[in-house]
């Protein structure tokens, strides 16, 4: 992790949702705002997702830039190429 990308407090970055265990949701990027970096660990973060329907607090979040192309498992849709209950940093676009 480089210097200009070490989180801090009140840095946007991506939180990815878990999704429903039926699949009904599958896993969604949402904005957050980092509340709280950890002391020992950089890459774990507090997190003060902003979803649709409101607000949700997460602490202990894991950073995990995931892989460069989205999952496709058992040849189904294509998911994120990141674990639920992680966070990134936002996409350039």
């Amino acid at each position: 992790m480089t210097e200009t990308s070490r989180p801090s407090v009140g840095r946007i970055v991506h939180y990815v949702s878990y999704g429903t265990p039926g699949g009904e949701y599958g896993k969604e990027c949402r904005a957050a705002i980092v509340t709280e970096v950890s002391a020992d660990d950089p890459s774990i973060v507090g997190l003060c997702v902003l979803n649709p329907t409101g607000l949700f607090l997460n602490q202990g979040c894991k950073q995990d830039e995931g892989s460069l192309t989205p999952i496709s498992i058992n040849g189904g849709p294509a998911s994120l190429p990141y674990p639920g209950g992680t966070w990134h940093w936002p996409e350039r676009v």
